[in-house]
């Protein structure tokens, strides 16, 4: 069951594991963290670059780039891990069947490692050699 908590001391009362608490403050500094580099995303391709201008060019010029992959690979893996433990939570709370909450969460984790092993693939083994 999810720590509904608000307050740290609270949560670690509220914890049944260390892992859970973990897992409670990783949850609040990743959603802060995620705000700020979706922040930054938006800002460098909405505000500083016109929007009209943005073409596949631009995106291949970008990726081509290690600092703009580690940026983007750094927004998928904690966008992922965030939602996906969010979903842990939903599930924890909503499906009381032990046999069914074990195979929904097999199938969202396997879902969440296929696109997390796509998109890391896609952002450093595709060649964005500008022409």
């Amino acid at each position: 069951m999810a720590i509904k908590s608000k307050r740290y001391q609270e949560a670690r009362l509220e914890a049944s594991s260390n892992l859970e608490l973990y897992w409670w403050v990783f949850m609040r500094i990743s959603g802060v963290v995620l705000v700020f580099l979706i922040i930054g995303h938006m800002w460098m391709n909405a505000i500083l670059m016109d929007l009209n201008k943005i073409d596949y060019d631009y995106v291949v010029q970008r990726l081509s780039q290690t600092t703009w992959k580690i940026y983007d690979w750094l927004i998928l893996a904690l966008a992922l891990l965030h939602g996906g433990n969010g979903l842990r939570y939903v599930l924890d709370d909503w499906v009381r069947d032990p046999a069914k909450r074990f195979w929904a969460k097999v199938v969202s984790y396997s879902l969440l490692a296929f696109i997390f092993v796509l998109g890391s693939f896609s952002l450093f083994n595709h060649d964005f050699g500008v022409r």
